[in-house]
């Protein structure tokens, strides 16, 4: 057989070709912009010959984007690692000093910034020790830029830059195995760690997308991309839309809840993907207003658990299919997808929507216990998620990485605690980290905010374990209340004993404003956890049950 490299050029090539007439939207606030893949696939050959010619960049140099989903931003995805560089997308949600330590740590020599977000580029680019050029998108003040680095770092305009360009490039034969793009985790715990995707990796994962048991995309989708493209490639969405043919809707910087509606009735998705907190605020807009979702059949909800009742709210009310995806910036990051077997019907099927979801072909999956032993995929035995495959990361970037403490004989430790059902379904009870030890029994905070979140005026709840005297930890349950709701910490926990056992009822209970949230929109429990252990929380302790 012949032996074709897996490339993202070829990506690139056949949706430019083939699915040439599809189309990228970029959500203005007013009137979309619009662009076909084949005018992607122009433009990425104009931005090759930009950065090749004039910007100097040769080898596997890192081009970095500060940008929101959009069509520039696409076109980055592809000219960058088909011209043989490495696409750096960075997160804008991350404080300065955190972007600024990424970029060094990449070695970054160029920045593509949107110029909505040049006042925030301007506060880590001084740091910034290796980046040389910035090329601007859109009509914004460079004037923070130079300010912040002088002379050290020339400033350019897409426009002006891709101006003239040949509108075809020579994409150079690639090894597959080399690097195309990087993402760096959100660094929860210490500094951001670099997850480097092979080309070989981003073209197997991109099937796996298309699969039924992926996200299904396929040429008659359009797929609205909330999912930020510099968290976890945007889950992937924009290399299988171009393999399959989809179109992509972009939200540019417009995710609040109304924007997100309005592209919805306009623009007329088939598919979607983003992290709950932008579902829940959907669904309250929903509920509130008169929206046309008739097109929009199934939304892919990850990043974290989603809660049971915001599946059944949305498939109750608006007629949307909520499926549950599971991954990780290390698995490129696609780990799983919760779409019930065969003959799965009612009660049977939603516990399946429930979990995580079913391993694709590509990912095996194992649980083990405390020593690492592995333990029967069993439906029971609870222990720490591994994985291995084609498209889950074997270490991280750079000498320095901490690679000892989360791979271990060819697996990923996840930090995930659950069980593996025979048939190959995940269920998460908790991260490792935030599982509440009391008592020597475990206490999932995950199925206590699930739970709280099915009482109708309980926006979000956030548990976390806190010291306690006699049993070493408790849960604490800080929770968001809808506007106008009085409901109290008694109510709450009678609540919550119908659901988990009683043993496990929080004591101690506060009323919050907001979860505070990582930079991925996930719960910031370390954050609850200092507030709490600062006495920062107004927080009402009751008898234990």
């Amino acid at each position: 057989m012949m032996d074709a490299p897996l490339q993202i050029a070829r990506i690139l090539d056949h949706g430019s070709t083939v699915h040439g007439t599809a189309e990228v939207v970029t959500w203005t606030g007013a009137e979309p912009r619009r662009m076909s893949y084949a005018e992607v696939g122009r433009q990425a050959a104009r931005l090759a010959h930009a950065l090749r010619e004039e910007l100097g960049v040769t080898g596997d140099e890192r081009v970095a984007t500060f940008m929101w989903n959009n069509a520039e931003h696409l076109v980055a995805y592809f000219a960058v690692p088909s011209m043989g560089a490495v696409l750096h997308t960075l997160n804008l949600r991350l404080f300065p000093d955190q972007v600024s330590y990424i970029a060094n740590h990449a070695e970054d020599r160029v920045v593509i910034v949107d110029s909505t977000l040049i006042p925030l580029l301007a506060k880590a680019i001084g740091a910034m020790t290796t980046v040389r050029h910035v090329v601007v998108v859109g009509g914004g003040d460079p004037a923070p830029l130079l300010a912040a680095t002088g002379d050290r770092v020339a400033v350019h305009r897409w426009e002006e830059l891709l101006a003239g360009r040949p509108d075809r490039y020579d994409w150079p034969e690639v090894d597959e195995r080399d690097a195309a793009a990087l993402c760096y985790t959100s660094g929860t715990t210490g500094n951001p760690k670099g997850v480097a995707y092979s080309h070989r990796s981003i073209y197997l994962h991109s099937l796996q997308i298309c699969m039924p048991e992926g996200f299904g995309l396929g040429p008659t989708d359009r797929e609205l991309a909330i999912v930020p493209m510099f968290h976890a490639m945007s889950w992937g969405l924009p290399y299988a839309a171009f393999l399959s043919g989809a179109s992509l809707i972009m939200p540019d910087r417009f995710l609040q809840a109304e924007p997100i509606a309005a592209m919805i009735a306009a623009e007329r998705p088939t598919l979607a993907g983003a992290v709950p907190t932008i579902w829940t605020d959907l669904l309250s807009y929903l509920d509130a207003h008169d929206v046309d979702t008739s097109s929009l059949t199934e939304v892919i909800v990850g990043g974290s658990a989603c809660p049971p009742a915001l599946m059944h709210a949305f498939s109750e009310r608006h007629g949307i299919e909520v499926v549950h995806a599971w991954g990780m910036t290390e698995m490129s990051p696609l780990g799983s997808v919760s779409r019930p077997p065969a003959g799965a019907t009612g009660e049977e099927a939603w516990r399946y929507r429930y979990t995580q979801g079913r391993v694709p072909a590509g990912v095996q999956a194992r649980i083990v216990g405390p020593l690492g032993e592995p333990l029967p995929a069993d439906g029971t035995s609870v222990g720490e998620l591994e994985v291995r495959g084609p498209w889950v990361a074997a270490r991280y970037v750079g000498d320095d990485a901490p690679d000892a403490e989360k791979f271990r004989d060819g697996w990923l430790r996840t930090g995930d605690v659950g069980t593996l059902s025979p048939d190959g379904f995940i269920t998460l009870t908790d991260r490792a980290k935030d599982v509440i030890k009391s008592g020597g029994e475990w206490i999932s905070s995950v199925e206590l905010e699930n739970a709280l979140m099915a009482h109708p005026d309980v926006v979000e709840a956030c548990v976390v374990g806190v010291p306690d005297e006699r049993w070493g930890e408790r849960p604490l349950a800080t929770v968001v209340l809808r506007e106008g709701a009085e409901v109290g910490a008694e109510q709450l926990r009678d609540f919550l004993a119908g659901s988990v056992a009683r043993w496990q009822l929080p004591e101690r209970w506060a009323v919050i404003d907001a979860v505070p949230k990582t930079s991925v929109g996930k719960f910031d429990k370390k954050v609850v956890r200092s507030r709490y252990a600062e006495g920062d929380l107004t927080v009402r302790e009751l008898a234990a049950p």
